[in-house]
């Protein structure tokens, strides 16, 4: 039951949090590699997390692509926050933000209910990311098309994150890219699960065991996944 909640709760969320958070910047704590401000919005206070940006108090911002996580706790900080938005700042400052996103999506954020080849999300612009380096780096197009030979190896993959869902099922849901692959054959993109964080735009590497044939229930299975990864900007 649980279970079921949880998947609920992750096909929800891409309606809930589908709207852009709009707000007035009452505070800023700029710590690499986020900036963290609390907003006062229509809907009252709430903490916010972009990726590190130029914001000063005062400034009304616009919070893309926003995804809720509660009881995150910000080691740079040493703050636990009840409840914030990571998103990707949009409209003035966003462009002067690094790692500004290449990509938004409000596809689910595992892929087609039931399909063995999940769903990528379509980026706004090409991705290119070099790969990372060591005897079990990878690509995406490597980790899909080779999931065979790769099944329960650990492999390392520097990619962009091109979409991001915190919180489902004590995890984080990352879907990366690398400029690899085809999108027309689903090896362009692939889901990566970790408890570090990272906001859309973001280039990562992440390190973890690959699986294939994952079956979550309520009809969600997905033909490989690199799960429990390390993740480093």
């Amino acid at each position: 039951m649980k279970t079921l909640i949880a998947l609920a709760v992750l096909l929800l969320s891409n309606s809930v949090l589908a709207a852009a958070l709009s707000g007035e910047v009452l505070e800023v704590r700029d710590v690499a590699p986020y900036t963290y401000l609390r907003l006062k919005t229509a809907q009252g206070e709430t903490w916010a997390a972009v990726t590190q940006a130029p914001v000063k108090k005062g400034e009304k911002v616009t919070i893309a692509n926003p995804s809720v996580m509660e009881n995150f706790h910000s080691k740079t900080l040493d703050k636990t926050f009840d409840r914030i938005v990571f998103g990707t700042l949009s409209g003035p400052g966003a462009s002067a933000a690094p790692g500004a996103p290449a990509a938004t999506a409000q596809a689910s954020p595992h892929g087609a209910m039931g399909s063995a080849k999940p769903a990528a999300p379509a980026a706004a612009a090409p991705v290119k990311v070099a790969k990372a380096s060591g005897s079990d780096a990878r690509t995406v197009a490597e980790v899909v098309g080779g999931k065979a030979t790769l099944k329960d190896k650990s492999v390392s993959l520097r990619g962009q994150v091109v979409k991001a869902n915190l919180g489902i099922m004590g995890k984080n849901w990352f879907h990366l890219q690398d400029g690899s692959g085809s999108a027309g054959a689903g090896t362009n993109d692939v889901l990566v699960t970790s408890r570090d964080v990272a906001a859309v735009g973001d280039v990562v590497v992440v390190k973890g065991t690959v699986r294939t044939d994952v079956k979550l229930g309520s009809g969600y299975e997905y033909a490989v996944l690199i799960e429990d990864a390390s993740l480093k900007k």
